[in-house]
């Protein structure tokens, strides 16, 4: 199995009884990177060997996914980016880190931004990976071209049927992605994909539960904060494929009504860019982090 040479596994006790799984290595200003689905901290290996060479970066799993915890969701808040962003804040100060950058890919992505809205004062410095937020998520997906998003609506269903459908046959399901969603399939090596279907076969609940979030809590926690104006302040970066062109809407201009101080670079790695071109990556992390 691939590993994190030179970094310790920890886990940390965060809210509610649930802890995070957490690798942490390197020495420095504090860095936090953040997975996305359907994957673990493992995403994270090449930029986070670069970045420990002059900083302490923390690569969690999220609650419900990987090593983390995987409380029930019994009243549709378990698995709110709000309160997922609240185990970050918690386990950062665990570490000894009342103030850090956050970079999130994907899922992780939605918990960065939510962290930077709910906690400014912990996050110093922003990075987005191929995401829209959730409210302008939902908003631009329409007609045909929404197909490219049908896991999204079939995890927005009550709870059974979308557990008991993807439960059925889980390494196809999260087979898919994976590899649709490359253009590199080296970048992903056979035992680190093995890691990744394992993990989720795993987690199934939790991770429909995270998704149902996005359908629910998660929406009006955004129009919450777009309704009081509430914006990221802090320096913010978002590396995006071009989504834009493909579903028809401005994803810079999505993005800069968010946060003023954006800096935003379209890709052609893939969605899976931390893997697939980490240099890129770790060239817009370093940059952001140095504003």
């Amino acid at each position: 199995m691939t590993t994190f040479t030179g970094f310790d596994r920890v886990t940390v006790p965060v809210a509610g009884g649930v802890s995070l799984h957490a690798v942490v290595g390197g020495s420095g200003s504090p860095v936090v990177l953040l997975h996305g689905f359907p994957q673990t901290h493992l995403m994270w290996r090449h930029v986070a060997a670069d970045l420990a060479a002059d900083h302490t970066v923390i690569c969690p799993d999220l609650r419900g996914y990987g090593a983390s915890d995987k409380p029930q969701d019994l009243d549709g808040t378990a698995y709110a980016k709000s309160t997922m962003a609240a185990d970050i804040v918690a386990l950062a100060r665990e570490l000894g880190h009342d103030r850090f950058a956050l970079a999130g890919h994907d899922r992780g992505a939605l918990v960065a931004f939510r962290a930077g809205l709910d906690h400014p004062e912990a996050i110093s410095h922003l990075a987005i990976l191929d995401v829209v937020p959730t409210l302008d998520m939902w908003g631009v997906l329409h007609g045909v071209n929404a197909a490219v998003a049908f896991h999204l609506y079939l995890m927005a269903q009550p709870p059974g049927l979308p557990e008991r459908m993807i439960g059925a046959a889980p390494d196809d399901f999260f087979a898919y992605f994976l590899d649709a969603w490359t253009n590199d399939p080296a970048s992903i090596p056979p035992e680190v994909r093995a890691e990744y279907l394992r993990a989720s076969r795993e987690a199934v609940p939790s991770i429909v539960a995270d998704y149902r979030a996005s359908a629910r809590i998660d929406i009006e926690e955004d129009q919450a904060s777009r309704d009081t104006g509430t914006e990221l302040r802090m320096p913010v970066t978002v590396l995006q494929q071009d989504w834009g062109a493909a579903l028809g809407y401005d994803a810079a201009a999505v993005w800069r009504a968010w946060a003023p101080g954006l800096t935003h670079d379209t890709v052609t790695s893939g969605h899976f860019m931390a893997e697939q071109d980490p240099a890129t990556v770790v060239k817009a992390l370093r940059t952001l982090m140095a504003r």
